[in-house]
């Protein structure tokens, strides 16, 4: 199972956030895209292109931050965050 916070912000401030879960018996990467399938579709945004530096940031942290560069059409928001929650204790 994978649990991805998604937030939209706009000039620092979170406009909308969500948790969105999936847990279908595939890859992570599967899930990972159900879920931000699930966020765009809650937010009603296009879905992001991941950029190389997406790829590397979520991948050191389990979070990345999409910008207007990662959408082709004009968006309302400055920011769109999606980070994976771990509630695994260390």
């Amino acid at each position: 199972m994978i649990r991805i916070w998604g937030k939209i912000v706009k000039d620092n401030k979170i406009l909308d956030d969500y948790v969105a879960i999936s847990n279908i018996d595939d890859t992570y990467q599967e899930n990972l895209k159900a879920c931000i399938v699930e966020l765009c579709d809650k937010f009603d945004i296009e879905k992001p292109y991941w950029l190389p530096c997406n790829v590397d940031e979520y991948n050191k942290r389990h979070k990345t931050v999409f910008n207007l560069n990662n959408f082709i059409d004009k968006t309302k928001f400055d920011k769109f965050v999606i980070e994976e929650i771990n509630d695994e204790k260390a």
